[in-house]
């Protein structure tokens, strides 16, 4: 299957248990790059719907002290672009994977052979938090050419004019940014949530599914997601973090991901 098809196929499954998919974030290679390919097999078996794969980079201007550190640990430990994918092409023969990246990686590259890149792996598809809706149109040519989804991001912030242009070319998923700021845990999510999900889904073209991320560290926060109507749920720092501190990273990180994916499975994150 395409990329598109495989994402769609992850949220039909989902949307037929009557449940929002569940969609950790991993940094590729972190710690290093065998035991982050102990993490995403982790994920994988512990109930993950799709995963989303982070390639390390020097100047992650969307994500937090954690999700930075994170970064730096694994470009020190020898991290590369092409190393990531590689990872990604096993971890796809399990799960669905979403590259997460910033566009200066693609550009470097070339964006036909990068997109050739995740395409020749298995990988389904792109999020790129620093592209501009302006700057999409290269980008989402290569991904549609080959069949790849690449998810464009909306937040609180957005005017309503520019969400509907955002969503309009949604493939895959729409990802709501539910707080202001970069990633990391947070108290509580955004109060607008409630209004925001629903905003979106009515912009997104065709039905896309909406998936809420940033901010989300508990499953009772995953839940209150899926409650204010998410079709899929984010969660990232939160689970580098436990990679961080744990002694067994893959361990403890495929432990929290079954907690997080029950959370979603619970008849309350039903709405």
């Amino acid at each position: 299957m395409s990329g598109i098809e495989t994402i769609a196929a992850a949220f039909s499954v989902a949307r037929e248990e009557r449940r929002a998919a569940f969609m950790p974030y991993m940094m590729g290679g972190f710690p290093d790059l065998r035991i982050s390919a102990q993490i995403g097999a982790a994920y994988a078996a512990a109930g993950a719907d799709v995963v989303e794969l982070g390639i390390p980079y020097s100047d992650p201007l969307a994500d937090g002290s954690v999700i930075h550190a994170a970064g730096t640990r694994a470009l020190a430990a020898g991290a590369t672009p092409a190393t990531v994918l590689e990872l990604g092409r096993e971890l796809a023969r399990e799960v669905p994977v979403v590259v997460m990246c910033y566009v200066n990686l693609i550009l470097a590259r070339g964006i036909e052979r990068f997109c050739d890149e995740l395409a020749e792996r298995g990988l389904s598809g792109l999020i790129v938090p620093d592209l501009p809706l302006e700057e999409a149109p290269a980008v989402a040519g290569a991904c549609d050419a080959r069949g790849l989804v690449l998810v464009p991001l909306v937040a609180p912030t957005t005017p309503e004019d520019r969400l509907r242009a955002i969503a309009a070319g949604a493939r895959g998923f729409l990802y709501v940014v539910s707080v202001r700021g970069t990633t990391g845990e947070r108290g509580s999510l955004d109060g607008d949530l409630a209004g925001l999900v629903p905003r979106a889904r009515a912009a997104s073209a065709g039905g896309v599914p909406v998936a809420v991320g940033f901010g989300i560290g508990t499953p009772e926060q995953a839940a209150a997601a899926a409650a204010a109507g998410a079709d899929g749920v984010i969660v990232g720092t939160r689970l580098v973090r436990e990679a961080a501190e744990a002694e067994d990273p893959a361990t403890a990180t495929g432990r929290l991901v079954g907690a997080f994916a029950a959370a979603l499975r619970a008849p309350s994150a039903a709405g």
